[in-house]
This record gives structure tokens, sequence and C-alpha cells, in this order.
């Protein structure tokens, strides 16, 4: 049965993680040059797949005896809270010359959609190996027991920010007090942490 409380935790866990993250811009640049729902697709497509990786990955953790899971959690949860206050703080300005990166630039205007859709599920299998949602969601997955509700709130959180960087997320981030709203999901992740770190002494 799914835990909605489960799912919105994840939700805005997962989204607010995602947003700083350079396959947003990635994102962003495919929806300027092709129609966002062939866009749209391959993107989440490949959000889809690393959720059902991680996922996994986080479910295998139960296997383990709970008192060091809730250790590893806990650290996890830790790192998390670091690398998305260190996203916070580093300036949108530096992405705005990143686009070619993601190998982009080299395609023509005219292509067909499944091309799009394959560019944009690729750059964002790539680019999403080891990311901090990719961690976030396994251990999220390792913490509540209940793969299905955390897959769901993780898939739906990365869509939301695929969509609107695509959409025209840059105006969004623009207006939003990104460096804020990180800073609030560190300190969420280190109560996390320190709930997982009791736990773990409970046994």
């Amino acid at each position: 049965m799914l835990d909605f409380a489960v799912i919105a935790t994840v939700f805005g866990l997962i989204f607010v993680g995602e947003l700083p993250d350079k396959t947003a811009v990635a994102g962003l640049v495919l929806g300027t040059r092709f129609p966002w729902r062939w866009a749209f697709t391959g993107v989440a497509a490949g959000f889809l797949a690393h959720v059902v990786i991680a996922v996994a990955a986080g479910s295998l953790l139960t296997l383990l005896p709970r008192r060091p899971v809730e250790a590893i959690v806990a650290a996890l949860f830790l790192l998390g809270a670091v690398l998305v206050w260190r996203e916070g703080l580093e300036s949108d300005d530096e992405e705005d010359d990143e686009d070619e990166d993601d190998g982009l630039a080299d395609v023509p205007e005219a292509a067909g959609f499944w091309r799009v859709a394959g560019l944009g599920f690729a750059v964002i299998f790539v680019a999403e190996w080891g990311d901090l949602t990719q961690i976030l969601t396994a251990n999220l997955a390792a913490k509540y027991h209940d793969p299905l509700s955390v897959g769901i709130g993780a898939v739906l959180g990365l869509w939301a920010v695929g969509l609107l960087a695509i959409l025209g997320g840059r105006t969004l981030l623009r207006v939003l007090p990104l460096k804020w709203i990180t800073r609030i999901a560190a300190v969420v992740m280190v109560i996390l942490a320190v709930y997982s770190i009791v736990n773990a002494i409970k046994g």
C-alpha cells in the first residue's frame, strides 16, 4: 500500500536536490531547441531508469542487520546534506556557458523524435550516475522500507524538475531563492541523519 507521506517527503527532498543540478540545464537546452514533449520523453525515461536502479540498491541495504543499515543511512544523509549545501552556494551564472559540454550542439535542429528522445535519455542516464539524487533515493529506500512509495516520490520529483527546466526553468530559478531552499533541504537531511544515528544506537 502506498504511503503518501513518504511520497511527499521523498518528492520534496529529490526536487530540491535536483534543482541546482547540471542535468536541469541540459533539459533547458533541449526544450529550447526541440518540441518539449520529445525532450521530456527521453529525460523522463532516463530519470526513471536511475530511480529503479537506486531503489533496488537501497532495498538491498535492508537485507543487512538494522543497526549497520541505520549507520549507513545516517552517513549518506550527512553526505547528502554537505552536497546539497555546496550546490546551493554555486552561482547559476557558472552554468550558462556549459551547454555545449552536453553534446547538444552537434544535434541538428531538424532531428526527429527518436533522436531527440534518445539524446535526452543518454544525457540523463550518463550524468546521473553517482549523483546526489541517486544516492539520496537509495538512502530513502533503505530508510523507509517502502520501495514503491520512495520510487514514485523520487520519479515525480525528478520529472517535475526536468519538466520545469524544459519549459523554462532558468527563469524560475532566478525568482526562487534557491540558496535558501537548498539550505533548508540540507538541514532536513541532517535531522534525518541524527534520527538514524539515534536508531542505530538504540538498535
